[in-house]
């Protein structure tokens, strides 16, 4: 099997296993289960990744290869505007290639911490912010939370786009909603105003 097609279906095998494993928690996700969502029997799936737990290691190095590449896109821009619509393109084109890992990342959110998430997948997390110029633990607090509040809001769409089968149609909006989100204006685009929005 040559390569390129060998890494599509070894990342097809990933992401689905990590949408079980946040759906289900790495416990009581099966090797079996990994291979029926795939369309492989166990021995195939096993012929991939030897182990449940070799599986799962690759899911949180794919994680990590990708929260890399993220940097490596906007490490060198200067933190400001720029870099931060780049940074959200870059993201929202991750999110949406792989809908499985967002889920998992989003899992410990969503489960009210019943399975806590990895110190891998927080890696992955605090590499995100870093795309903006944010330190999880930073002084800033608007901008952590307004940042935060940006990659919740692009998980959520993602996924929401993936569910609607409207990947392509969704991620301009997407990209325009976390750029809200950082308390970026677009052109044309008014604020409210707060004193109005409490009478």
């Amino acid at each position: 099997m040559a390569r390129p097609f060998r890494q599509q279906i070894d990342e097809g095998i990933l992401d689905r296993a990590a949408a079980l494993f946040a759906r289900r928690g790495f416990a009581k996700t099966s090797v079996q289960d990994v291979a029926d969502a795939v369309g492989l029997s166990k021995a195939g799936l096993l012929h991939h990744f030897p182990s449940k737990d070799a599986l799962h290691q690759a899911v949180l190095a794919q994680a990590a290869a990708l929260a890399q590449r993220v940097l490596d896109q906007v490490q060198d821009m200067p933190l400001g505007i720029a870099r931060d619509r780049r940074a959200l393109e870059v993201l929202v084109d991750v999110a949406l290639a792989h809908p499985g890992l967002v889920a998992l990342l989003l899992a410990p959110l969503m489960q009210g911490g019943a399975d806590p998430g990895t110190p891998e997948l927080e890696a992955t997390g605090a590499a995100a912010m870093q795309a903006f110029g944010v330190e999880p633990q930073g002084d800033d607090v608007q901008r952590r939370v307004r940042v935060a509040g940006a990659l919740a809001a692009l998980a959520v769409l993602t996924l929401a786009a993936h569910s609607e089968d409207q990947t392509t149609a969704w991620r301009p909006y997407v990209v325009a909603t976390c750029f809200d989100a950082l308390g970026h204006r677009r052109p044309g685009a008014t604020l409210p105003d707060p004193d109005q929005a409490e009478a």
